[in-house]
């Protein structure tokens, strides 16, 4: 698979030894929004509105605790794919089968911070849909924390459409936001 004139990206399935090399990544992000969550609730109705708010600096998000956790259980999941180019392992996507709707769930996914913007996790994606159609599911759905504004316009851009929330989903307590696409 080729996605730029510089990069060639090859997409495939980890094994054990994979784990190693995941773990090495950089997954590090920085950003200067989140998506804000406001909640009224009332007797008639209950209003949910999540909206981008510039932060007064850029934060820096890092990922090593479910990197490091992908580690010890990288074969507990229905599929992890690793992408490479030029024989190095240049990211990671998780994914897991959710109970409701017949639905492949994007739980993880990084690209080494240097490698960025070049289609690796594009390629990855595409990999991970087509997996899950040959599966037979129906949807698939992208996880992502609301302050992690680089995966939610990643998301937005690939066609992904925000199709829900967890206010408490992560052991941070961070907000969990779902990003859908129909498969069939």
């Amino acid at each position: 698979m080729r996605y730029s004139d510089k990069t060639s990206i090859s997409v495939r399935q980890a094994s054990k030894p994979d784990a190693k090399r995941i773990s090495a990544l950089d997954a590090s992000n920085k950003t200067d929004y989140v998506w804000q969550m406001d909640l009224r609730e009332e007797d008639t109705h209950i209003q949910v509105v999540f909206q981008r708010t510039r932060l007064p600096r850029s934060v820096e998000l890092d990922f090593r605790d479910s990197i490091d956790d992908l580690e010890t259980n990288l074969m507990k999941h229905a599929l992890v794919l690793v992408a490479e180019s030029t024989g190095v392992l240049t990211g990671f996507l998780v994914v897991d089968i959710g109970t409701a709707q017949d639905a492949a769930i994007i739980t993880n996914f990084a690209v080494e911070r240097s490698m960025r913007r070049r289609g690796i996790a594009t390629a990855m994606l595409v990999t991970a849909r087509d997996w899950a159609s040959r599966a037979g599911l129906n949807r698939l759905i992208i996880v992502t924390q609301s302050r992690n504004y680089p995966a939610i316009c990643f998301c937005r851009r690939n066609g992904y459409t925000y199709c829900g929330y967890n206010d408490s989903y992560y052991s941070n307590q961070d907000i969990a936001l779902f990003f859908g696409m129909k498969l069939r």
